[in-house]
């Protein structure tokens, strides 16, 4: 093995530990130390930052600030609940599923937490485990955003695949994601409804309702019972129905691409790419949004998709451009070594994308730390793909993020556990579950694609 290949790769490795050390921002800026490493110590040329990534990162997270700060994701989430509350007995299938296509439009897992105590207060009433629908709802955020049009996870994926030779669209990427996504997270609903002891069995459970801790299954408290009745506006309402419409027509012009515009070059018409399709929609999207909306502009730079989108988009730079350095620079090497790896194991390439989501708890970080080394490696990128959409669920392998602390912290029953050795926590067997199940379902349909 080379020996520069080594200590660049080790390179690599530790600017991904540091930057996860650091978390948020932090990750950006150790991947451009590393790629400082790379360029001024090794003499390796830099490599293609992801700009196109970035410009559909900001581009969407402008108009879905605009969405949230109008109200719309109170909208959306007030549909949501509605949904759930139609089938109480259900409901660790139909909240997951529910929260999944929430999640996929609006292109952010955000949108869980105030479904979670709608959640919480459904399950409690209808003498269901909690942490059941609550741990599911929670992971499932990890690959939705695989599914999802406009979310910073695909946004990287699509500047690696939609491009010759992979020539793999928006339209099949969702056509792989989708259905494999869906059955990982049923699959896993049916599973966490055999784990743990039931309500009613449960001695903590029954010891709280018994001292008056918990009210009696079927009178909700006040705080729970006013989470299930969200409000919206007509505003709200409207700006989050042109958010989903711009969605819909990004799918559109994904699947048929003869409906984008041609410009023609050295006589072949070429459609307009994906990217600027995506960018143009969404911002043609915000100007909407500022008219049937209204949102307050000074609001907008506070809201949550903002300040997460701009996170994901300074650390998917800095980490992006480290590994296209480094793969640019080994590509030969990568190809003969890795790429037999890959073949012989193909299993390796949802391991590396897991371990790296595991550590930066960022998908679009993960995306393109990973997928184009499988790239490279020649792994068929339907396959790539679909292995991709639930290895991203490695997330939430540490209970050290913000839906897992607020799911724990909105099940009063105790039932939904943090844990205390790392790995004992209430998501960690639904997380590896949905993971396995996705990345399974997600390679065969990916062959196949």
């Amino acid at each position: 093995m080379d020996i520069i290949f080594v200590l660049e790769a080790l390179v690599v490795l530790g600017a991904i530990v540091m930057g996860t050390r650091a978390s948020g921002i932090g990750v950006g800026v150790w991947g451009g130390v590393g790629t400082f490493v790379l360029v001024f110590v090794f003499g390796e040329a830099p490599g293609e930052p992801p700009v196109d990534a970035i410009l559909i990162i900001l581009a969407v997270v402008t108009a879905a600030a605009l969405m949230q700060a109008s109200g719309g994701i109170d909208w959306m989430v007030a549909m949501a609940a509605r949904v759930i509350e139609r089938r109480p007995r259900q409901v660790t299938v139909i909240a997951p599923l529910t929260a999944f296509a929430f999640c996929a439009g609006a292109g952010t897992g955000n949108i869980i937490y105030p479904l979670l105590p709608v959640i919480y207060d459904v399950s409690y009433r209808n003498r269901i485990r909690p942490s059941r629908p609550l741990t599911v709802t929670v992971v499932q955020s990890g690959i939705a955003l695989a599914a999802s049009p406009v979310s910073a996870a695909m946004a990287a994926m699509l500047t690696l695949t939609d491009v010759a030779p992979y020539n793999l669209g928006l339209g099949t990427i969702l056509v792989i994601t989708i259905p494999a996504c869906v059955i990982g997270i049923v699959v896993t609903a049916i599973v966490t409804n055999h784990l743990w002891r039931d309500f009613d069995d449960d001695p903590e459970i029954q010891r709280r309702i018994a001292t008056g801790e918990l009210p009696q299954p079927g009178a909700a408290s006040d705080g729970a019972r006013a989470s299930a009745h969200l409000t919206y506006t007509a505003r709200g309402r409207n700006a989050a129905l042109v958010f989903l419409a711009g969605v819909m027509a990004i799918v559109t012009f994904g699947i048929f691409p003869d409906l984008r515009p041609s410009s023609t070059v050295d006589g072949v018409a070429t459609p307009v790419s994906m990217t600027v399709t995506i960018v143009l929609i969404m911002l043609v999207v915000a100007a909407l949004i500022i008219i049937v909306g209204r949102p307050t502009m000074s609001d907008v730079p506070t809201q949550s998709v903002f300040s997460a989108g701009m996170v994901s988009a300074i650390a998917l730079f800095g980490i992006a451009w480290l590994t296209a350095t480094f793969i640019t620079a080994h590509q030969d090497y990568i190809i003969s070594t890795v790429g037999e790896w890959v073949t012989d194991w193909t299993f390796l390439f949802a391991v590396a994308v897991f371990l790296v989501a595991a550590m930066t708890t960022s998908q679009s970080t993960a995306t393109r730390a990973i997928v184009p080394i499988g790239l490279a490696a020649g792994m068929p990128p339907g396959i790539i793909t679909g292995m991709w959409a639930g290895a991203l669920g490695g997330v939430y392998t540490l209970p050290a993020n913000g839906p897992q602390i607020a799911a724990a912290n909105f099940d009063q029953t105790g039932s939904t556990k943090l844990g205390t050795k790392l790995l004992d926590h209430s998501f960690f067997v639904p997380m590896l579950v949905m993971v396995v199940t996705t990345v399974a379902a997600g390679a065969a349909i990916g062959a196949l694609v």
